[in-house]
């Protein structure tokens, strides 16, 4: 299965439409995103994906009741987490939060083949354990290039993918 990871949007719905433009293009099955929405107009921007879409607060989402709300509500392929969120995706276990300490911790448990987190909007990557911990960078592109990653759950392999290209 191919897996969009992002984090951090921060209001950037520009950025935000360069990233599903590409993980259309790539046949992703699903987007996990590690935080930082702000505002629920980008919840709904994520739904013209067409696919799940999983994700957890982060420090800097505006009102987390609106956006809770939104997801619940109004859209159909969201789903929000508060602080960690889980997903199996065909027998490959994904945990993801906002902050790169829970992650360690999750990590630290082995549970999991993928750990996700965003919040320092830096790429980074490493492995704990049996477990791969994985900060896809930003989507805002505050901290320079802003960009995501794909995951290959059959492979492991992680890919990042830079937005200022497209």
């Amino acid at each position: 299965m191919n897996i969009a990871i992002m984090s951090d949007s921060h209001d950037n719905i520009w950025n935000l439409e360069k990233a599903l433009t590409l993980i259309r293009a790539e046949g992703a099955e699903m987007i996990v995103h590690c935080g930082d929405f702000v505002a629920p107009f980008m919840l709904r921007e994520l739904e013209k994906a067409g696919i799940p879409v999983y994700g957890v607060l982060g420090n800097n989402d505006g009102s987390q009741f609106l956006l809770a709300r939104t997801a619940l509500i109004d859209l159909t392929h969201i789903t929000l987490f508060e602080l960690i969120g889980h997903v199996d995706a065909d027998g490959y276990a994904i945990a993801f939060t906002h902050q790169r300490e829970v992650a360690e911790g999750l990590a630290a448990t082995a549970r999991y083949d993928l750990v996700c987190y965003g919040h320092s909007h830096q790429y980074r990557r490493e492995t704990l354990g049996r477990t791969l911990l994985l900060n896809p960078g930003e989507i805002m592109g505050k901290n320079g290039d802003p960009g995501f990653c794909f995951a290959d759950t059959e492979t492991g392999l992680i890919r990042r993918v830079t937005l200022t290209a497209v």
